[in-house]
């Protein structure tokens, strides 16, 4: 009995051992899949993420007008299996360690995310379209330093197609520095004759 009643003063001094959750805040562990989130300044609206969802809690819907598309994520829907934000092909996708989703019936249609996004005139033809993200545009012309990224980032893909045989052209048709010659090849150099 002694043993028991020194437990229980113990217990008693140290308080509760339980984690407070869900009446309080609580710690989240490392690379715990929560929350699915998306980026509306790196989302192209591709629609990989809607495709790779196994749950079916994303849908992409274009606006009636013609002027963007809403990307709507159904959270309770949502099986946190990462996929979306696996298959993403610009970052757009992501996945917090907010993995708290205790909440009243009455809101399980609330508990969702969505952003809507807007397209933009092309540079130089002004048909509508989504500007390239500047990380992915710098990568994918890193290795031609005459190509201004800022630029081709905010054409449309028909006239950035234009512009890559604009430069194949002026590549293909810049001469050539002229080959030498056999004889010149051949010949011995002059000697000095001091």
């Amino acid at each position: 009995m002694a043993g028991f009643l020194k437990i229980l003063f113990r217990n008693l001094l140290n308080g509760p051992s339980t984690d407070p959750y869900p009446m309080g805040p609580t710690f989240s562990p490392q690379r715990i899949r929560g929350r699915a989130k998306v980026d509306p300044n790196l989302c192209m609206g591709c629609g990989m993420c809607r495709y790779s969802c196994t749950a079916g809690a994303i849908n992409i819907a274009h606006l009636p007008d013609g002027s963007g598309y809403t990307i709507t994520i159904w959270q309770n829907s949502c099986c946190r299996c990462a996929s979306c934000r696996h298959y993403c092909p610009t970052g757009a996708m992501s996945v917090t360690d907010d993995w708290h989703s205790a909440h009243p019936e009455k809101d399980k249609f609330n508990r969702l995310e969505q952003q809507t996004i807007k397209y933009t005139p092309c540079a130089d033809c002004g048909a509508l379209m989504r500007p390239v993200p500047a990380h992915l545009a710098q990568r994918l012309y890193a290795e031609n330093k005459e190509i201004d990224t800022e630029k081709i980032r905010h054409i449309c893909p028909k006239c950035r197609r234009i512009e890559d045989a604009k430069r194949t052209a002026r590549r293909l048709l810049t001469p050539a520095p002229e080959p030498m010659k056999a004889a010149e090849l051949t010949s011995p150099r002059p000697q000095d004759t001091r």
